[in-house]
């Protein structure tokens, strides 16, 4: 499961949107960063989806992409244009296409590849909605199908978008919004599809337009209730209405690092709760809470710069955010794409280790490097602040060659970091954690075949 929020100009500390998202998939789905530059195309060339192929158009933007290992599309993702989206998974009462269709992640790329705006993006999104459809199976090891939601922002507004099957609905933001993985638009919206009500009164939904509410109507309310996205999407608009006026990509990372009320007492163990309530979510047994935090970004839409703070590991309470910026500056090497099966060599995994020696004994072993990973990424936040002034006004080869080069030392230290705190970790004593939790794990890690 997966949260998305946002904030608009009269929300944030320095008047920029700002878009952050948690991407909640199973315990061994690998997500590996991804970058692809502008690119022309051919004309009557095919680009293929996770499933099927679509006709490519004739020019795609630069983006950058936080992907399941396993998928073409992305969980989350930004553009050069300044155009980020999160999508999330809702459950409908509309019919699942379960044969090859566009997934909500491939949805999400194209209208990256493809959209200069967050007007533009949705708009791409709901033209291949109308076109294909969403479908396929969604999830790694097993088999789930679900429609999607999105926020899709800009350096100048917001949107949210959510679908259930080919219907649709779209709300401009107007401060501060969250979604989780529950439809939310309910009387009021600024555009929707066509048919929309219509379709609802026809089903016997509701009985008229004026009674017409889109999430209660077209909601399924037990795979809506387990999926634990309502007290999600309750808590991060909390802690967005709490902040208003003052919200920066620090205090967005704070948000994505959340467990909650109960997280600020000491004795917090991620084994709690039954549902994955958290927006910080940690995975335990069962199919109420099989998912874990696999990736994060912080999307700074700053008007002449934006940078995209990414994790390219899981749980953010563990890992630490870096930059990237685009406009030629992209990412460096990071070594090789993860995939379900535990690889020392790459980003991803190299964390992992991290992550689940912490949650043996998780106050414990965080509280061994906790102050120095706020520290560190501390650093990275202030040395992205002033390479954003020094170089706003600077030629484009010059700045893109001085954020890359920033964007590499931060990777590089985060690596070390990651090195000294495994290790420190590894050496201290773990107490015993609740049982279940523990065998759950267990099971996870031998079948990625980590040690």
């Amino acid at each position: 499961m997966c949260d998305t929020l946002v904030a608009i100009g009269n929300a944030t500390a320095d008047g920029s949107v700002i878009l952050a998202k948690n991407s909640d998939r199973a315990p061994n789905e690998a997500q590996r960063l991804v970058y692809l530059p502008h690119a022309r195309h051919e004309a009557g060339a095919k680009v293929a989806c996770t499933y099927i192929e679509v006709p490519q158009v004739p020019e795609t933007y630069e983006v950058v992409l936080s992907q399941p290992f396993w998928l073409w599309g992305a969980e989350m993702g930004a553009n050069e244009c300044g155009v980020a989206i999160g999508n999330e998974a809702v459950f409908t009462r509309e019919p699942y296409e379960k044969g090859p269709g566009l997934t909500g992640m491939d949805l999400l790329r194209l209208a990256l590849e493809r959209a200069a705006t967050a007007r533009e993006a949705l708009e791409v999104i709901t033209g291949l909605l109308g076109t294909y459809g969403q479908g396929g199976n969604c999830a790694f090891g097993q088999k789930l199908y679900y429609h999607n939601s999105f926020i899709i922002a800009d350096p100048t507004e917001a949107w949210v978008l959510e679908t259930a099957g080919r219907y649709w609905a779209a709300e401009r933001v107007r401060s501060v919004r969250a979604i989780s993985n529950a439809l939310t638009i309910g009387r009021e919206w600024d555009l929707a599809s066509p048919g929309l009500v219509e379709h609802a009164i026809e089903k016997g939904w509701c009985r008229s337009r004026e009674e017409f509410d889109f999430a209660r109507c077209y909601s399924d309310p037990l795979m809506t209730w387990g999926a634990g996205g309502r007290p999600r999407q309750r808590r991060a608009t909390e802690l967005l209405t709490a902040h208003k006026g003052q919200i920066t990509p620090a205090t967005m990372m704070g948000f994505l690092r959340d467990h909650g009320p109960a997280g600020s007492d000491p004795r917090w163990h991620p084994s709690r709760g039954l549902r994955g309530t958290t927006l910080c979510m940690h995975a335990l047994w069962g199919p109420l809470r099989s998912s874990q935090t696999a990736g994060s970004m912080v999307a700074h839409l700053a008007p002449d710069l934006q940078t995209f703070w990414l994790t390219g590991t899981s749980t953010p309470c563990t890992g630490l955010f870096k930059p990237v910026f685009l406009k030629g500056a992209g990412l460096p090497d990071i070594g090789p794409a993860p995939t379900g099966t535990a690889d020392p060599a790459s980003l991803w995994w190299t964390h992992e280790r991290l992550h689940r020696a912490v949650i043996e004994d998780y106050a414990a072993r965080l509280g061994l490097y906790r102050r120095e990973r706020d520290a560190l990424e501390g650093e990275f936040v202030a040395g992205a602040a002033e390479l954003q002034a020094r170089y706003r006004s600077a030629p484009p080869e010059e700045r893109a060659s001085a954020l890359a080069a920033f964007t590499a030392s931060c990777f590089t230290r985060a690596a070390e970091a990651t090195a000294r705190w495994h290790k420190a970790v590894t050496a201290s004593p773990a107490r015993r954690s609740p049982v279940l939790f523990s065998l759950a794990w267990r099971s996870y890690s031998r079948r990625a075949a980590l040690r």
